[in-house]
């Protein structure tokens, strides 16, 4: 089952609230889409399901894995792209 994942640049214009001291986006606002797309995913249910009824959940592990690294990744470029929340940057559900 695959679910679509709402973000990129529908929901960007609407964040981008930085400051004229910060200059662009910053790691936690990475990690703070990283943790949007997770919860998207449903990963969370898929982990609680796994713990009540003992079979293991593999495809939803990976994506979580997926966007952790990809938000590892983004919070290390300097500067990070002010588009970073664009779908091109995150892994696929």
């Amino acid at each position: 089952m695959f679910k679509v994942i709402e973000g990129g640049l529908g929901q960007a214009a609407q964040m981008d609230d930085w400051s004229e001291e910060r200059r662009g986006p910053s790691k936690d606002d990475v990690r703070r889409e990283a943790a949007r797309r997770i919860s998207e995913s449903g990963y969370n249910m898929s982990r609680i399901r796994e713990f009540a009824t003992g079979v293991p959940m593999l495809a939803p592990k990976y994506l979580s894995l997926q966007i952790d690294f990809a938000a590892e990744t983004l919070s290390r470029l300097d500067p990070i792209p002010e588009d970073f929340r664009s779908d091109g940057y995150w892994p696929a559900g």
